[in-house]
């Protein structure tokens, strides 16, 4: 029995991550380990689950049909094991988060701090990425995103107020640029934009007009993946860069930079952890909801 639930395990991460190199990552095991997994587990069925290409690895129709059910009933099983901890005394297992790095860096890091010392046996296993994800499909517990992108079927809990981006430039550098009225005169600036990793499209600076949603593409100067490094390159002059208020607040106050375009930049939900409403919360999960619902709403601040 312990065989084939490890041979169902296998086969619905390679059907989930379209590759056996990617789903031997996701088990922690080696990419033969998947193979001879799944030839067992198609010897034992009597029929081909999988297509190898040396590019990629398809289900055939017979492994549509069995990840159809297996992947469900997995996740049954992973939720029955998963309240088992509720008999306990205290929350213990493994709890694992996805969240973005700015979240990680300037808000929720410290978070973890205070909840890690308070449950001594929850295990974290926390990936920090910009990278869109399927927190489900990835076997997540819960992920950290800004409100306006999480699906309407989660749960959220708000772990910020509402936020802000601002343009923002140095004094010296509107000394030789005009400042800009509206949005679309960012065509002629040196803007300084990011991007969330390499071959990512860059981001598209968002603002409100009269109520209305407006997105501009405005041409960088710099397209870097650390916002951090953009506000730098601000500060020194070199071009607007697009950050969120609170982390440009001092040097705004000290003279640095200059907040421009007020008028286009609407507050926003901030960040919340999110987690699927049709899944048991394991004890640990529950655990970091109590906590964070106890805790103060935090500032995103630089990291």
């Amino acid at each position: 029995m312990s065989d084939e639930l490890e041979g169902m395990a296998t086969f619905v991460a390679v059907a989930e991550t379209s590759g056996f190199r990617r789903a031997a990552e996701r088990l922690g095991i080696t990419g033969s380990a998947v193979s001879q997994t799944i030839r067992r587990l198609e010897a034992r069925l009597g029929v081909p689950l999988v297509q190898r290409t040396t590019r990629s690895v398809r289900l055939t129709e017979a492994g549509e049909r069995l990840y159809a059910t297996a992947r469900t009933a997995l996740e049954e099983l992973r939720s029955a094991a998963a309240s088992l901890g509720d008999y306990g005394d205290v929350p213990r297992g493994t709890l694992r988060l996805h969240t973005s790095t700015v979240a990680e860096s300037t808000m929720f890091g410290a978070m973890l701090t205070g909840f890690l010392s308070k449950h001594p046996h929850v295990r974290l296993d926390l990936v920090v990425s910009d990278a869109a994800v399927d927190i489900v499909a990835a076997r997540f517990d819960a992920g950290i995103q800004l409100g306006e992108v999480i699906d309407k079927d989660m749960i959220a809990i708000p772990l910020t107020g509402d936020l802000r981006l601002v343009v923002v430039g140095a004094p010296s550098y509107f000394a030789r640029h005009p400042i800009p009225e509206h949005p679309r005169d960012l065509a002629d600036h040196e803007c300084l934009n990011w991007h969330a990793a390499d071959g990512a499209p860059p981001y598209r600076w968002e603002f409100t007009e009269s109520g209305r949603a407006i997105t501009v593409a405005v041409p960088a100067r710099v397209l870097s993946t650390d916002a951090a490094l953009n506000r730098r390159l601000a500060i020194a002059g070199l071009g607007v860069t697009l950050a969120f208020e609170s982390h440009v607040r001092d040097a705004i106050q000290r003279g640095q930079l200059v907040s421009v375009l007020e008028a286009f930049c609407a507050p926003f939900p901030g960040y919340y952890l999110y987690y699927p409403q049709r899944r048991h919360a394991s004890r640990p999960l529950r655990a970091l909801i109590e906590y964070l619902r106890r805790a103060p709403r935090r500032d995103v601040r630089p990291a």
